[in-house]
């Protein structure tokens, strides 16, 4: 098991000044930056339960606020995958400043709409991220566009408790052209709440980011 830094680092993001946890493990293969659903954050028991998880296979982990407290406020700027999507690329840049990360290869982990921003960032020309996880996500809201023009292979869970969310991404999918691949977790609903289906969250995440960051070209 990889050896955990001894204390998590609380960080200042880019230009809007995002807060963020960071955990990086000695000897990282790999950075994943957490783009969290509407009305959750950097401090979601589910995100930080996957982050702790990858962390244990060699994974650098970055759970950030993409809004600012008073941002979140207006619930527009909470639903808007686009606005999310930026901020998203803003970490990404920002860590590509850190000496400790900026040569480390790139993935996005997206919960719910953060799934539709990750897959949004991803498409935008310039972007770095070699893997995509999405978690009970609406890669949907991110546009036949975005899913069409991502190149990161992206693998998208879904509860088989999550029947309308389930249709969503299959319907996501069919309009990607970047390798894809959609598993569902049995007796599990959009939450991921019921016994051992987070745990088998972080195995399908870990797997995918293990196959497609570690040795990625930089």
């Amino acid at each position: 098991m990889t050896e955990l830094i001894a204390n998590r680092h609380d960080v200042v993001i880019g230009g809007h000044r995002l807060s963020g946890f960071l955990d990086v493990p000695e000897n990282a293969a790999g950075l994943v930056i957490f783009a969290h659903g509407s009305g959750s954050g950097r401090h979601s028991p589910r995100n930080r339960h996957v982050a702790a998880g990858l962390n244990r296979v060699g994974m650098a982990t970055l759970l950030v606020d993409l809004l600012t407290p008073e941002e979140e406020r207006d619930r527009r700027n909470v639903f808007d995958v686009r606005l999310l999507a930026g901020r998203l690329r803003e970490a990404a840049a920002w860590a590509e400043e850190v000496p400790q990360l900026g040569a480390l290869p790139l993935g996005y982990f997206g919960a719910s709409t953060g799934a539709a921003a990750a897959i949004i960032a991803a498409s935008m020309p310039g972007d770095r991220a070699a893997a995509i996880v999405s978690r009970g996500g609406r890669p949907d809201l991110a546009g036949a566009a975005a899913l069409g023009g991502v190149k990161a292979p992206t693998l998208l869970i879904v509860g088989s408790l999550d029947q309308d969310v389930l249709g969503l991404n299959h319907d996501a999918k069919a309009l990607m052209k970047a390798p894809a691949e959609l598993v569902v977790v049995p007796g599990a609903s959009h939450l991921f709440e019921e016994p051992g289906t987070l745990d088998r969250v972080i195995k399908l995440a870990a797997r995918w980011f293990t196959s497609h960051l570690k040795g990625a070209a930089r």
